[in-house]
Parts: structure tokens; sequence; C-alpha cells
């Protein structure tokens, strides 16, 4: 562009600045979406960890020239909006399907994560993969349990280690008894 205007100029840097600021970005197609319908999509998305903006494709293309977003520039035609995610990806993902199955103007086109570019079939399975916290509590549940097999197995050696000399106790105790018995038993024997 030969003498861009100023508005222009800075609006291709905030959308640099927000690409940079980003943990992922998913674009979308609105065409056909009411005000209010981008409205409740928009809070949706602010619930889970995006930021939903519409910019103009050409000022898109030139914010990305040349960056790690450049694969995007395939998916910047007809109306698009990018969803800006801080956080969870499959999260924002999850909201936008969900969303796109209730309202069918919504059209998941494709996004980036990373350094990688995603296409819409990607992200459709991204959303089907349980949220961040729970594949954390996942795995800490799997790297617990043989851990907590181990502190059961530490607590029942002394405690069966306790049993085996409370029984040998009891057999050394019931032996002298039977010893005696015994022994009476023989002599009354001999005698007869």
């Amino acid at each position: 562009m030969e003498n861009p205007r100023p508005e222009k100029v800075a609006v291709v840097e905030e959308v640099r600045g927000r690409f940079a600021g980003a943990d992922g970005a998913v674009l979308t197609e609105y065409r056909g979406l009411s005000t209010a319908e981008l409205a409740q999509l928009r809070v949706q998305l602010g619930a889970a960890g995006g930021d939903y903006k519409i910019y103009k494709n050409t000022l898109v293309r030139l914010a990305v020239e040349g960056s790690a977003q450049d694969g995007i520039k395939d998916l910047l035609t007809g109306p698009t909006a990018i969803a800006f995610v801080h956080g969870d990806v499959s999260a924002v993902a999850k909201t936008l399907r969900d969303f796109s199955r209730a309202n069918a103007h919504l059209v998941v086109k494709g996004g980036i994560v990373g350094d990688g570019v995603l296409t819409g079939a990607e992200l459709s399975v991204l959303a089907d993969l349980p949220s961040r916290d729970v594949l954390l509590a996942q795995v800490a549940g799997t790297l617990a349990a043989p851990l907590r097999q181990f502190a059961g197995l530490l607590q029942a050696l002394p405690r069966n280690l306790a049993y085996g000399l409370a029984a040998l106790v009891d057999q050394r105790r019931s032996e002298p008894a039977e010893t005696a018995e015994t022994a009476e038993t023989a002599e009354t024997a001999e005698e007869h």
C-alpha cells in the first residue's frame, strides 16, 4: 500500500499485536448472523477465553505478511472474523462448534495454534478434546494411582507383620497347654 492512512496502519499494528499476544486464533465466516447473535457469541467466547473481532481481510493479510501466521492468508475470503484465544484453544473451538450447531450461519474456516495452521475439521477434533484442566487432572490421577497402591503396600507390610506376630504368639501360648494335656493323657495310658 502506498501512503496508507494512519488508521489503517494502526489497525494492522493492532492485528499484529493481537496475534503476537494470543495462544491461537480461529477464523470464522459470520455471514448471516445478526448483531444480537454476534453479541451473544462474543459473550460466550469471552467466558471461554476468546476475543472475537472483525477486521478487513486486506488489513489482516498485511498484518500477517511474512510472520508465523502467514499461513492463514488463504482463509481470508468473504466476511471473516477472528477469535483470538487467550488460554485453552480447545475451549474456544468447542464454544464456536457449539454455537455453529445452533446457528448454521457461523462457519469455522480454520485457525492457527503456535506456528501451525489448522483446518476447520482439525479444529472440530480439537473441540472434542477435554479441556486442559480435565486433561491435567486425568494425567495427575494416572500418576497418583500407582503411588497410592505403593503407599497401601507399604502400610500393609507392618500391619501384616503385626498380625503374623500376634498369631505366632497366640500359637505359642496354646502349645504348652496342649503339651500338658498330651502328657497327662500319655501318663494315664501308661498306668492302665
